[in-house]
């Protein structure tokens, strides 16, 4: 199974690291006679990709050269914005979307979605301070939520059989929906075990926040 990350610049680094993480650790976790689960980084050149912090992450693959995905993730983060007028990132996201059975995005990578098309007439949710802003710009051809981590919504069958949308709230919110994904890929108790690996088990200092 193949996840295809989306570089832009200024990505929020967390977007993509943690899914990368839980996903990367879940292959690692496979049974042996499993086929493993590769993570590929695409961005518009082969060039480095600078983050919304100041990383600088390498593409493995270009928006032209990049083969397709089982699974599309789409960070978000303040590059969204310029991202979301960007005709060949609009297109690769387009034509991805179209032949993978998963697309996910985290935070404000849902207005990417929204940009190319792959999201529109469905449920999602984003970070919680662009909530209303992504609302009113899709209107009527998108329901976000400020209320949950992460939304699963159907999207129409494809060459590959049903495609699933999955998109999350901001940033560690995508670790979250990573977890629940390598459920729904191998089981609830699969992906349990992957949470133990990471020791992923929060417990902020300073309380949990109030919703």
């Amino acid at each position: 199974m193949k996840f295809g990350f989306v570089l832009f610049e200024d990505f929020e680094e967390l977007d993509l690291v943690g899914p990368w993480e839980v996903l990367r650790m879940a292959s690692r976790l496979l049974p042996a006679d499993r086929d493993e689960w590769t993570c590929e980084l695409v961005g518009p050149t082969l060039e480095p990709v600078r983050a919304a912090k100041g990383m600088r992450v390498c593409p493995d693959q270009t928006f032209a050269g990049a083969g397709e995905c089982d699974v599309l993730v789409v960070p978000g983060g303040q590059g969204t914005r310029r991202g979301a007028e960007d005709p060949a990132l609009l297109e690769f996201l387009a034509r991805q979307s179209a032949g993978a059975s998963w697309s996910f995005s985290i935070c404000t990578g849902a207005l990417l979605f929204f940009a190319s098309g792959v999201n529109r007439g469905r449920e999602v949710t984003t970070y919680f301070a662009f909530v209303d802003e992504l609302q009113r710009r899709a209107g009527s051809d998108l329901k976000v939520r400020g209320d949950v981590r992460y939304v699963a919504d159907d999207l129409a069958c494809g060459p590959r059989g049903e495609r699933r949308l999955l998109s999350a709230a901001g940033v560690s919110a995508g670790i979250d929906a990573a977890l629940w994904l390598v459920g729904q890929l191998e089981s609830p108790e699969f992906a349990q075990g992957v949470q133990r690996a990471i020791q992923y088990d929060p417990a902020p200092p300073y309380g949990l926040l109030e919703a």
